[in-house]
């Protein structure tokens, strides 16, 4: 049978989700926690991969066992065997014909910017942080600009082994939270470091470094070189994944608060 499982992670304490050699990416810990349940080896495949550092509210993710259990054995059972930073959610038998990757319609993913002159000390780890004070205003306007199908070379990682950069970004949207600021999207899907490569281009936006016509610029011009560095990977959260009703899935998605 083919099960569907939702799952949170913080990131911090793995080199991103793919299996690595060393065994600390989360898919490891995951796949190795599975198979004490199944009593026999299993392989994920999860709707998005993320990169070292990034969490995940809900990443959803799916494997073939020919093991019969009760859908709790897959949770607790699990969650029982991992360490206390990454935990099955939910879990459900679906149908052959699902795929957590290709069976997606869209992901989304949240950015947290704690924006205060001293870096936070509970959270570190868990949120972005920038030193000086934040314009939010240009930065608003100037994200509503990656709305709807564009070439996002310009926020795409040198590395990045996607055979097209042209995605289509279904929503954006940045709001303040007390000193955090929250920046939020929603696509068919992401190029590496894009979110990362976007948001920091937003904090040039918000400190006076780029008005809201430079940054469509950049994003006109699609080169990575003209824009600003790389932000770090801790405040970057994959939040959800959008599925057609039809597969009967539990919620997922979820939002930092």
């Amino acid at each position: 049978m083919k099960i569907a499982i939702g799952i949170e992670y913080h990131g911090a304490y793995f080199q991103g989700w793919q299996s690595q050699p060393n065994g600390r990416g989360v898919q490891d810990a995951l796949e190795q926690s599975i198979a004490r349940v199944a009593g026999e080896k299993v392989r994920l495949h999860a709707a998005g991969r993320t990169d070292s550092g990034v969490h995940a509210l809900m990443q959803v993710a799916h494997f073939e066992t020919t093991a019969q259990r009760p859908q709790t054995a897959w949770v607790r059972g699990t969650n029982a065997h991992l360490p206390p930073w990454v935990r099955v959610r939910w879990a459900c038998v679906v149908a052959d014909d699902f795929h957590a990757r290709f069976s997606a319609r869209a992901r989304s993913y949240q950015y947290v910017l704690y924006n205060h002159a001293v870096a936070p000390a509970s959270q570190h780890g868990r949120v972005g942080w920038y030193h000086r004070p934040l314009n939010i205003v240009p930065m608003q306007q100037a994200a509503q600009l990656l709305l709807g199908e564009h070439d996002f070379s310009a926020f795409r990682a040198s590395e990045c082994q996607a055979s097209s950069p042209i995605r289509t970004m279904h929503s954006v949207g940045v709001t303040q939270q007390g000193q955090y600021i929250v920046f939020s999207f929603k696509a068919n899907a992401f190029l590496q470091h894009q979110i990362r490569n976007v948001v920091g281009a937003l904090v040039y936006v918000g400190q006076g470094k780029l008005d809201v016509a430079a940054f469509g610029a950049l994003l006109q011009n699609r080169d990575r070189t003209l824009s600003p560095p790389t932000f770090m990977p801790d405040g970057l959260y994959f939040t959800g994944v959008t599925y057609d009703a039809s597969w009967q899935l539990p919620a997922c998605d979820a939002e930092w608060n």
